[in-house]
């Protein structure tokens, strides 16, 4: 019998149970570019419908969330004003230099920029812990998850699992909203 979604298949359930059991973890971090101490990928193995499952989670800090949400408004805004809008990519030279933007570029870019400090100053935008479960995920379930902590490290992903597993899992429905972290300057 062939299965679908290999994150059902109970041999590949068992080889993730093994090299759990190597790393005497209840997780594989995934070797992703995008990790972070804001954000996570990471595969556990749970329960859903009487039956064990790999869980291909993503766990990221509400923070990390609400930059990304402000980020997304701030685009929205960007192409309704700019006929000719595309998101700005940088881009390198053969030295590893970034290019120049172009003259339109810089201009999006500034506007973008202003666009979140309006936002952030007057906190428009606002978001709360949650956690999103994807059935129709291409390999197991998809989880995503916002956790209102400082950043996501290998106890926070351990009691993550725990509580999801458990049953236990307690969202804080607090709305918030965050400032852009000002780069110090040295003198």
């Amino acid at each position: 019998m062939s299965i679908s979604n290999p994150g059902f298949d109970p041999q590949r359930i068992e080889e993730l149970k093994e090299e759990l059991g190597k790393l005497k973890k209840t997780f594989k971090i995934l070797p992703e570019e995008e990790n972070s101490e804001e954000f996570v990928n990471f595969y556990f193995i749970g329960m859903y419908q009487g039956k064990e499952v790999i869980y291909d989670a993503a766990l990221y800090t509400l923070r990390l969330h609400h930059a990304s949400e402000v980020y997304e408004l701030a685009e929205h805004k960007a192409a309704q004003k700019f006929q000719n809008f595309k998101s700005i990519s940088y881009e390198e030279d053969e030295n590893g230099n970034l290019k120049p933007l172009t003259s339109e570029e810089e201009e999006i870019g500034w506007f973008i920029t202003e666009i979140i400090m309006e936002i952030e100053e007057d906190e428009s935008v606002k978001v709360q812990e949650f956690v999103d479960i994807d059935t129709h995920h291409d390999y197991g379930i998809g989880v995503d998850a916002g956790l209102n902590v400082d950043l996501i490290d290998e106890d926070v992903i351990s009691n993550f699992i725990k509580d999801f597993n458990d049953d236990t899992l307690v969202l804080d429905d607090t709305m918030y909203a965050f400032q852009s972290e000002e780069e110090d300057i040295e003198d």
